[in-house]
């Protein structure tokens, strides 16, 4: 869960130009504009503009206002300041206030629940808040950004850019990414961890997710294990942090254990073999051709080719016994295989399978 920061405070729905603090302080000193303004060498109609906020109280003002009222320059800079950042700030907000309607799409309950928003009962607060959360300042940056061809989707129908939700669980993995450190990244050692990777297989998630994470992370990728936005569809995705970073990320779905091997394997496919300027979302098919040869990686990986002609004769318990047990991979992941390929019905010998149960987000 991510640790809350308190940012986002109240803020006034109103500016106070720093000419309300000029007016109070010369009536404190018995003077009026008429005088200040003799004694400043400002016309009358400027200092008038100034105190009614409707012109800006420069430096060199500031300067002769502290010769006449002993109040420091620095001050009256600190106040006109102050002032010009609430008038933006305000700005900002009608702008914002235009977009309110963009949070419905939002999982933004399930973000204040997991400590990455602060609740607020303001619309437009939690709406800055969003956008914060996602990096963007406004809506229209954040379609340009997530909209704009740099996915590859396995997916199963013709999206043009990502859900919200799925979205929102990407940003949630590149958060984590974010802080999780890394070697710089090697192909060849990363070719290497995802063929040990393998042998991990037949373990328990208590077991092989440290093991994993420190096996990626020597050679460059950090793996993410993030669990689901209700609604959001997706198994896993694969993108560059950075030219030296890269990251992986696998949906807590209460996946079998032929799944979740399936989806790391598929997604470090893309992070050895495709291009570091897309990000790779696994949300269903694709007849896209990266993503088939991701699956076909995922599939050689697992079950290595040289094994492939048995795959057919293999049909009884006992079988798969033996065959996982040669090629060193858990039973229940030969059984996804079996069943893809329609050797077996999905009815058969699920049993072999494995439902992880995940713990503090995995």
């Amino acid at each position: 869960m991510a640790t809350k920061t308190n940012r986002y405070r109240y803020e006034p729905d109103f500016a106070v130009p720093p000419g309300a603090t000029l007016q109070e302080t010369i009536d404190q000193l018995g003077i009026d504009q008429r005088e200040l303004a003799e004694r400043t060498g400002l016309t009358a109609k400027t200092l008038n503009l100034i105190i009614n906020g409707k012109a800006p109280l420069t430096q060199q003002t500031s300067m002769l206002l502290e010769r006449v009222t002993n109040v420091p320059a620095r001050i009256w800079n600190n106040l006109e300041a102050e002032y010009r950042e609430q008038l933006a700030r305000l700005e900002a907000r009608e702008e914002l206030a235009k977009d309110i309607q963009w949070l419905k799409q939002v999982p933004t309950k399930d973000l204040i629940e997991r400590g990455f928003l602060e609740e607020t009962k303001d619309k437009v607060v939690l709406l800055e808040q969003t956008l914060s959360f996602f990096r963007v300042a406004s809506v229209a940056a954040w379609k340009d950004g997530w909209c704009e061809g740099q996915f590859s989707f396995k997916k199963s129908s013709d999206a043009s850019c990502l859900d919200c939700r799925l979205a929102t669980w990407l940003r949630i993995a590149e958060k984590k990414a974010e802080s999780i450190e890394v070697a710089a990244f090697s192909k060849q050692r990363f070719a290497k961890a995802v063929r040990e990777a393998r042998s991990l297989t037949t373990s328990s998630p208590a077991e092989f997710v440290p093991q994993l994470v420190k096996l990626f992370a020597d050679s460059g990728v950090a793996l993410c294990l993030v669990p689901e936005i209700k609604g959001g569809k997706i198994n896993g995705a694969a993108r560059w942090i950075s030219p030296s970073k890269a990251m992986i990320a696998v949906n807590l779905r209460g996946k079998m254990n032929d799944i979740f091997w399936f989806t790391l394997f598929h997604e470090a496919g893309h992070i050895l073999n495709d291009s570091k300027k897309q990000t790779y979302v696994d949300v269903g098919y694709s007849d896209d051709p990266r993503e088939e040869s991701a699956n076909r990686f995922a599939r050689e990986t697992l079950i290595p080719k040289a094994y492939e002609a048995e795959l057919s004769n293999t049909k009884s318990r006992v079988a798969v016994l033996r065959l996982a047990d040669e090629i060193g991979i858990a039973p229940g992941i030969l059984v996804g295989r079996l069943q893809y390929e329609r050797i077996l019905k999905f009815s058969q010998l699920n049993p072999l399978k494995q439902r992880f149960e995940w713990s503090n987000g995995g």
